[in-house]
C-alpha cells in the first residue's frame, strides 16, 4: 500500500497511541491534533506532525488539507468520574463540539479536504438490548450514552454534504494492556474479591485492542467502509462469562457478586451503563471479510494476561 497521510484526534489515548504506531509502521504519515504538544511528543515520538488544539481554525484547516482521511478518537472518558450534570455535559460536548470543528475544517479545506472521516462512536448507541443480537441496523437506545452517540454520529454525518465518506466505528469494551477496562476488571479479581456485576447476565461487547486498531486502519483505507461498523468481537460474552474467564487465566476466584444497589452507591448513574446488556455483533465488518485476530474471549485474555 502506498504511503498516505492521516489526521488523528485522541492520538495519545489508549486506542490512539497504538493506532499511530501501527500506521507509522506501515509507512504512513500522521498528523495529530493534541492539547499538549510536549506531552504528545514524549508519547508519540518525533516522527508525528503535531498540531495544537489551541492554534485556531486556520491551523486546523491547514492541517487537515491534503490528508487522505481524518480519524476522530477524541472524547472525555465516560468512566472518569461520577456522572454529575456538569460532567455529563462535558462528556457530550467533548464529542459533539470536536466533531463539529473537524467537519467544518473539512468544509473549509475545499478541494484539499480528506476523502474520508472515520469517527468513533460506541456500543452504547444501542442502549439496553437484552438478549437480542444487535447488528448495525438495530435501533438506538434512549438512555444517556445512547443520546451522546446519536448526537455524535449526526455531527459526523454532516461531512457527507460535501462528498466526504463517513464511517462510524461503534467501539465496544476495549481489552488491552496498560489501562482501559481490563485493568479495572482485573484488579479486584487479583485481590480475590472479584465477581459478576448485578446478575452477570448482561452481554458486554468486548474487543481486543489490536483488533480495534486494525478496524480503524481498515475503515480509513477501504472505501467500502461506509456508515456504522460495530467494533466488537464476533463471540459475545456476558459479564459473568467475562469475569469467569479472567479468573480462570489468573487462577483466582470470582464469586464476590456486586449487587445492583452496591454498584449504584459506588458509581451512581453510570451503574445503568454497566448493567445494560448489549449483544453486539460485527455484521458489517464480517460482510467485508474482516478477520479478527482475537475472535474468542479465552484467546484474547491469554494474550493479554499471560
Amino acid at each position: 500500500m502506498e504511503p498516505r497521510t492521516f489526521f488523528i484526534t485522541g492520538a495519545t489515548g489508549f486506542v490512539g497511541a497504538p493506532l499511530v504506531d501501527a500506521l507509522r509502521h506501515e509507512g504512513h504519515h500522521v498528523r495529530a491534533w493534541v492539547r499538549d504538544v510536549e506531552r504528545a511528543r514524549a508519547r508519540l515520538g518525533d516522527g508525528v506532525e503535531l498540531v495544537a488544539t489551541s492554534a485556531g481554525d486556520d491551523a486546523l484547516t491547514g492541517a487537515i488539507s491534503g490528508c487522505d482521511a481524518v480519524i476522530h478518537l477524541a472524547g472525555e472518558s465516560v468512566a472518569g468520574r461520577r456522572w454529575t450534570d456538569a460532567w455529563k455535559r462535558r462528556i457530550m460536548d467533548s464529542r459533539v463540539d470536536t466533531t463539529r470543528a473537524l467537519v467544518e475544517a473539512c468544509r473549509r479545506a475545499g478541494d484539499g479536504r480528506p476523502a474520508a472521516l472515520i469517527s468513533t462512536s460506541a456500543s452504547g448507541y444501542y442502549g439496553d438490548g437484552g438478549e437480542r443480537a444487535l447488528d448495525e441496523r438495530a435501533p438506538a437506545g434512549d438512555d444517556f450514552l445512547a443520546e451522546v452517540c446519536k448526537a455524535w454520529e449526526r455531527e459526523a454525518a454532516r461531512a457527507r454534504e460535501f462528498g466526504v465518506r463517513v464511517a462510524i466505528v461503534r467501539v465496544g469494551i476495549v481489552l488491552g494492556q496498560g489501562g482501559g477496562a481490563l485493568e479495572k476488571l482485573v484488579q479486584p479479581i487479583r485481590l480475590g474479591v472479584g465477581g459478576p456485576l448485578g446478575s452477570g447476565r448482561q452481554y458486554m461487547p468486548w474487543i481486543h485492542l489490536r483488533d480495534v486498531t486494525r478496524i480503524f486502519q481498515r475503515a480509513a483505507t477501504d472505501e467500502r467502509c461506509d456508515g456504522p461498523l460495530n467494533a466488537a468481537a464476533p463471540a459475545p460474552a456476558t459479564n459473568a462469562e467475562l469475569t469467569r474467564a479472567i479468573g480462570k487465566v489468573l487462577r483466582r476466584p470470582t464469586i464476590m457478586r456486586v449487587p445492583r444497589f452496591a454498584l449504584r452507591l459506588a458509581v451512581g448513574e453510570m451503574a445503568d451503563a454497566l448493567l445494560a446488556s448489549q449483544r453486539v455483533v460485527p455484521a458489517a465488518l464480517q460482510r467485508l471479510g474482516f478477520e479478527f485476530s482475537f475472535p474468542e474471549l479465552d484467546g484474547a485474555l491469554r494474550d493479554l494476561l499471560e
